[in-house]
């Protein structure tokens, strides 16, 4: 674990608010910033409405691309919540991680939790963790 991904405090605590408020449901969401640090949260609705997996419209997808672009972010991430289990990439995580260059961040609502939000890269099927550094 010696990559490591910049991120604002703020957006790991927007994003750990959300996971804990829908312990019942994935929350999930893309990440954008500029200079090599995630700036925003975009929350998204889980489609799927699941506890297990999660999904966003490609309607929503596109919107929140177009508001990225807007306001001149790149897209770094996505992020999702595991109400239940580990915060690691589960098989079908590992399989629809269709954004290679993104820092995919997974959340654990539960306060007993070591580390509730843990960052990683998955590339073809390989799953890396990175060091999450907090600006």
């Amino acid at each position: 674990m010696e990559k490591a991904v910049r991120i604002r405090r703020e957006v790991i605590e927007q994003m750990l608010r959300e996971a804990r408020g829908r312990p019942g449901e994935e929350c999930c969401g893309l990440l954008a910033g500029r200079d090599g640090v995630v700036t925003e949260a975009f929350p998204a609705t889980n489609a799927l409405g699941s506890a297990t997996a999660f999904e966003i419209a490609p309607a929503e997808l596109f919107r929140i691309f177009r508001a990225m672009r807007a306001a001149g972010l790149e897209h770094m991430g996505i992020y999702h919540s595991h109400p239940s289990g580990e915060n690691a990439p589960s098989a079908r995580d590992v399989e629809r991680a269709y954004y290679p260059e993104a820092v995919h961040f997974i959340l654990s609502p539960s306060p007993e939790a070591p580390r509730a939000v843990r960052a990683f890269e998955i590339r073809d099927g390989a799953v890396r963790e990175l060091m999450i550094e907090a600006v």
